[in-house]
Parts: C-alpha cells; sequence; structure tokens
C-alpha cells in the first residue's frame, strides 16, 4: 500500500518554512489557530471565489506582541491594493474586525503563475466549470508549466469527468517529479471544480528542481513562430496533389 503526504507538508522545517510563524502559551494555542484559519478562509473567499479574483495562492501569518502580519502571495497584486492601496486598506480593516487584533497586511507579486501549483489548479478548476474538456486543459496547462522553466508537472483530475455517470480518475505527467526526494522543490497544490454534475477534485504537482537553483526561462517557449520564405523562383508549394518524394 502506497505511503502518501503533502509535499508541502513533508518538507516544512527543513527545506521550507512555516506558513504560520508564531509562538503561544497552552491557553491561547488554540484561539491564534482558529484565527489564522479565520483569516485564510477570509482571504481566499474574498480574492478566489469572487469576482473581480485577485489569484492569491497562499498566506503566510506572522504574529509579534502587538500585531498580526498577513503576507499575501497573488498573481494579480493590482487587483488586491487597488488603487491608491484602498483594497489593503479595507482588507486590513475587516480582518481587524474579524479577529479584534491590530494588523499589518503586506502582499507580494508571484512573477510566474504557470509555475504555481496552487494557482494553476484555480486555472484549471476555472475552465473546468467553464464545461471546457477536461483533457485539453489538463494537456494546455502541463505545457504552459514547462515552457515556463519546470522540470516535471503531474495533474490529477478525479470526478464525474465530462458528466459520465461513473466517477473516475485521470492522469496527466510531463518531465519528472521526485517526490521522495527532500532536496528537491515540489510545489502542491488542490482544488474544487463545483459543476452541475458534481464536484471534481484537482491535484497539481510541479517540480522546479533543487532547492537553491533558479529556474531559467526556456527561450523557445518565448520565441514566436516565423513563417518559411515562398521559394525563389521554383514552382509553388504542393496543394491538394501527390505527396512529395512520390
Amino acid at each position: 500500500m502506497g505511503q502518501k503526504t503533502s509535499p508541502i507538508g513533508f518538507r516544512t522545517g527543513i527545506r521550507l518554512d512555516w506558513q504560520s510563524t508564531w509562538f503561544a502559551p497552552k491557553a491561547n494555542y488554540g484561539d491564534f489557530l482558529i484565527e489564522d484559519r479565520r483569516i485564510r478562509e477570509y482571504v481566499n473567499k474574498k480574492f478566489n471565489l469572487q469576482q473581480p479574483y485577485g489569484a492569491v495562492s497562499k498566506v503566510d501569518i506572522a504574529r509579534t506582541r502587538n500585531e498580526v502580519k498577513v503576507t499575501v502571495h497573488t498573481a494579480r497584486p493590482g487587483m488586491v491594493i487597488g488603487p491608491r492601496g484602498a483594497e489593503v486598506d479595507k482588507l486590513r480593516e475587516q480582518l481587524e474586525e474579524l479577529i479584534d487584533r491590530k494588523v499589518n497586511v503586506n502582499v507580494i507579486e508571484i512573477k510566474e503563475p504557470a509555475l504555481d501549483a496552487k494557482l494553476v489548479a484555480d486555472g484549471i478548476a476555472s475552465q473546468l466549470q467553464r464545461r471546457a474538456s477536461f483533457r485539453r486543459v489538463m494537456k494546455m496547462q502541463c505545457e504552459n508549466a514547462m515552457n515556463a522553466g519546470a522540470k516535471g508537472v503531474k495533474i490529477m483530475v478525479s470526478g464525474r469527468l465530462g458528466g459520465a455517470e461513473m466517477a473516475r480518475k485521470e492522469t496527466q505527467k510531463l518531465g519528472s517529479i521526485p517526490l521522495q526526494t527532500i532536496d528537491a522543490n515540489v510545489d502542491y497544490g488542490t482544488s474544487t471544480a463545483r459543476t452541475t454534475y458534481g464536484a471534481i477534485g484537482i491535484k497539481v504537482w510541479i517540480y522546479k528542481g533543487k532547492f537553491g537553483e533558479e529556474i531559467v526561462p526556456n527561450p523557445k517557449a518565448q520565441r514566436p513562430r516565423q513563417r518559411r520564405a515562398p521559394r525563389k523562383g521554383g514552382k509553388p508549394a504542393n496543394k491538394g496533389g501527390a505527396p512529395f518524394g512520390r
């Protein structure tokens, strides 16, 4: 029987830092844990589940004696910040009202959304909800991640795919995914597509290389295609006749 674990939790404390950083006495630990959960659920509902979408991947929370520092990682910082920082100020006020503490909000931009597993999973979910072909969507997202510089990507969707009566699981994989190597930087994200015929679960693994190695974008993926120049003085290209070489 396979022993499976989340790649994020597997590397937390060894290669990855905790997403909540604070210490608390035993009496306050449960309250702080519930507050962190409320903050993440509120930010996810505000920017990922309703328009205009802010493409928030994760929320880091750090506590000091006087305030709660909330760091929002997003691919669309303009939507989160708003004109002249109006949206950030509104978010800070809403979070302060939610947990009754002083909150400081910081926004960090995700430079390459195609290499973020959570954003890729959310993108697949939104397309499946618009009745797109799941095989085509999976293949396109895998190719986008590889073109962005990933060394491997795996996407798994499960549920009533295409509205079929029986639920099943489909997997698309490109490159390599070394799940048991802690030194490998593997990003993992999940999402759920709420369709008219049921929920479809999406899991995404993206292998970016070893920790400390920066991903170099693939220049071939960004180079535009060039049309071949017509022959000079020769016959035109074959149009519907016999194949060349016969």
